[in-house]
């Protein structure tokens, strides 16, 4: 077999992060699957490695074997604190299709009216709308300056927590952003042909083809002084509460390069 050109460290860090996106236990075929031309020598010895690294008293989360693979979960001394932040989180935010639509006309058009919104999308949206704002994905933006007008909506901050967005800027293409929706928002799974096409996003609005939200200069709009609604920094918060507790405790590598591996936490 051809000689790896990954370096140890790379091939160990790719090693952790499959262990970190992983909803289940890694196996060691589904590593070598992964990592294609690494032999699984090299592989489980990286694995046992990680191992000993995430064994040391400074780590809250160890690598546990499973179900004949491999898990992250926290350590069991741990379990009291990580239970009580647990519950204090938010349900996770799950929306439907026309709810998604709607969002995603919002997010590339913003700030945008409902009767915009419902040109583009054909239906009423006013129930949509109103479901939105209650998860706080969108919030108001003032009034735009027109006969009755209407109500201008954006997305929230907490929009660009659940998307994992920087900024408005870093609006992904249409198509990425309706995966980025179903990953994130446990959305149900949007046909290709039912996702809102580009041409009716992009109408008036050249730059949403690009992924950015369009200009917003068509009218003038009086901003409210009123901010976004507050988030709790729970953005991404990952624990595992499950009991930690192994027949036995994992085999440590056969060799360790930077001195004896510590003792493992006890679950007791």
């Amino acid at each position: 077999m051809p000689e790896s050109s990954l370096s140890s460290d790379t091939l160990k860090a790719l090693i952790e992060a499959i262990f970190y996106v992983s909803p289940e236990p890694v196996t060691l075929d589904m590593l070598a699957k992964a990592l294609k031309g690494e032999e699984r020598d090299r592989i489980k010895g990286l694995v046992f490695e990680l191992m000993n690294d995430y064994a040391w008293p400074q780590h809250g989360i160890q690598i546990r074997p499973v179900a004949g693979g491999w898990q992250f979960s926290s350590k069991p001394e741990h379990h009291e604190v990580l239970r009580g932040f647990v519950k204090s989180l938010k349900p996770p935010v799950r929306l439907t299709k026309p709810s998604l639509e709607v969002l995603a006309v919002i997010a590339y058009r913003q700030p945008i009216t409902v009767p915009e919104i419902n040109d583009i999308r054909g239906v009423d949206c006013g129930g949509v709308i109103h479901t939105l704002l209650e998860r706080k994905l969108i919030v108001t933006a003032g009034r735009k300056n027109v006969v009755g007008r209407p109500i201008l909506y954006r997305t929230s901050r907490d929009f660009l927590v659940h998307f994992g967005l920087r900024d408005l800027g870093e609006l992904p293409s249409l198509r990425e952003f309706e995966e980025m929706a179903r990953q994130a928002l446990g959305s149900e799974l949007l046909p290709p042909d039912e996702f809102p096409s580009g041409a009716q996003m992009a109408e008036g609005s050249a730059s949403s083809e690009e992924g950015h939200p369009a200009a917003s200069g068509e009218a003038e709009s009086e901003v409210t002084d009123e901010p976004g609604p507050s988030l709790d920094g729970h953005a991404a918060a990952e624990a595992s509460t499950a009991p930690m507790e192994s027949d036995e405790p994992p085999a440590a590598p056969a060799e360790v390069e930077d001195g004896p591996a510590p003792g493992r936490a006890s679950g007791g």
